[in-house]
């Protein structure tokens, strides 16, 4: 398949440039993957989408304010995001200034100087004068998405967070957790829907373009993930009482489906690209957030519900002028039956 097949026209002043004042009052889009029937709704709706007995697995990962900004010797200016931390001072940045980087350059920040050690394919490996999450929670600032023009502000400290968010080291928010309050919460927990997490560090690859027309021949960037046992345990149960899992969010969804057969518990990285015709194995249903044209994670929420059932849930969306990405609405979908049969 081509990227191009997952192409659709976005207005740019549909793009979400603020979070409404409430979290829980965004728009929610329900989409049925077994009919393609879809109808416009409130995310407050949610519990009435799901059943007592449902599981709904969440990612506790929390943003670290990954940015930061420094200077070469010669006054050059330096634009640094933390990708992943490593053991000791080291860490993997993405590094941008106006030449390019080599081993030994030097840059000079608020809290002392970054060195460059060297390249792991597309990042560079440095040496901080402190452990990588220390470093950057005392002189980082939050990392928002590209495509939000706009200089962090004080709002965005807290809200480009999850309520739930517990184990830091994500440098991008697992946005579809962004409409979840402790009001909601609370209805959910009311109506019999159970709740697990599972963790995964979002990388700032996740706004990476296809570097291939082919969709086959694309990469993905690695990202750390944890199932921990409560939550296989939990799954299993939900599984033997007749519930569904419904993954909050296309990181939780990777994880999910990154874990070995039978369901076990498992750590480490994950390249897993899913796309049309993969085999699902865990995820009945998921909410989400609206995605970037041609992303892989429009190709996962299409491998989920049918391309054409999402493009045509898509263009509605536009016509009725809902809010997208991080900052915007949401999506409620269910597994397409032939999605179900699919192979890897």
């Amino acid at each position: 398949m081509q990227a191009a097949d997952f192409d659709y026209l976005l207005p740019p002043e549909l793009i979400a440039q603020r979070p409404l004042p409430e979290r829980s009052a965004s728009r929610l889009l329900v989409v049925d993957g077994a009919t393609g029937a879809r109808r416009d709704g409130r995310f407050t709706d949610l519990p009435g989408l799901l059943a007592p007995g449902d599981l709904l697995v969440f990612n506790d990962t929390r943003v670290v304010p990954a940015r930061l900004e420094g200077v070469k010797p010669t006054g050059g200016a330096v634009d640094m995001l933390l990708e992943r931390p490593l053991e000791g001072l080291q860490a993997l940045l993405h590094m941008r200034a106006s030449k390019p980087l080599r081993p030994g350059q030097v840059v000079r920040t608020a809290g002392g100087e970054v060195v460059v050690e060297g390249r792991d394919e597309d990042l560079f490996r440095v040496r901080l004068p402190a452990p990588a999450l220390e470093f950057f929670g005392r002189h980082g600032s939050v990392p928002l998405p590209p495509y939000i023009e706009r200089a962090p502000d004080g709002e965005d400290s807290g809200r480009y967070q999850s309520v739930l968010a517990r184990v830091p080291g994500a440098v991008a928010a697992p946005t579809a957790s962004l409409h979840f309050d402790d009001a909601l919460l609370a209805r959910l927990d009311a109506a019999g829907v159970r709740r697990a997490t599972v963790t995964l560090h979002v990388g700032a690859g996740t706004f990476q373009p296809m570097r291939s027309d082919r969709i086959e021949e694309h990469v993905m960037h690695a990202e750390w993930a944890e199932l921990p046992a409560a939550t296989v345990e939990a799954i299993a149960a939900t599984r033997a009482a007749g519930g569904r899992i419904v993954a909050v969010g296309t990181t939780v969804v990777r994880t999910l489906e990154s874990a070995p057969e039978p369901l076990a518990p498992w750590r480490g990285d994950t390249r897993l690209f899913i796309r049309p015709g993969h085999r699902w194995k865990v995820v009945d249903a998921m909410v989400t957030n609206f995605h970037l044209p041609r992303s892989t994670l429009l190709m996962l929420v299409s491998a989920f519900t049918g391309r054409e059932t999402l493009l045509a849930a898509y263009a509605h969306a536009v016509e009725q002028r809902y809010r997208f990405f991080s900052y915007g609405d949401a999506m409620f979908l269910t597994l397409a039956p032939q999605a179900a049969g699919g192979s890897p």
